[in-house]
């Protein structure tokens, strides 16, 4: 799985930009934690990861938000539909399945995130740019 911050995730709204590379940063120490074979119980990391990035998100989405509400954004409500099934999504972590098995469910928490994050910068954020150009 390769992942992390690429040139065309650019909004040309600095501060979303800089929010977005956090969460990719976010997923990458997920990712490091992943293939860390010296650690044997990741249990405790991987909430404080989930915790982590639970917490950013709903900053980062908030000031979103707050930016489309700021130029009149017409699909604001269903972009934060977006948004709020997104942290559900993490609030529903199953911890006793992640406790049983750790690198499984931590893959496919990554992946689901990973794929979440560029499919919403590139389908959904890059309109609010083109929006605030017009």
């Amino acid at each position: 799985m390769l992942f992390g911050w690429k040139d065309e995730y650019g909004t040309g709204v600095a501060k979303i930009d800089e929010q977005h590379k956090k969460l990719f940063e976010i997923a990458g120490k997920t990712y490091s934690l992943l293939n860390d074979e010296f650690a044997i119980d990741k249990y405790d990391r991987i909430i404080e990861l989930i915790n982590e990035l639970r917490e950013y998100a709903i900053f980062h989405f908030k000031f979103e938000e707050e930016y489309m509400l700021s130029i009149g954004y017409k699909k604001f409500f269903s972009h934060k539909v977006e948004h709020d099934d997104f942290i559900e999504k993490i609030n529903n972590v199953d911890y006793a399945q992640l406790d049983k098995e750790q690198d499984v469910y931590l893959r496919h928490i990554l992946e689901f995130v990973v794929e979440w994050i560029s499919n919403h910068i590139l389908k959904l954020d890059k309109k609010i740019l083109q929006f605030s150009d017009k």
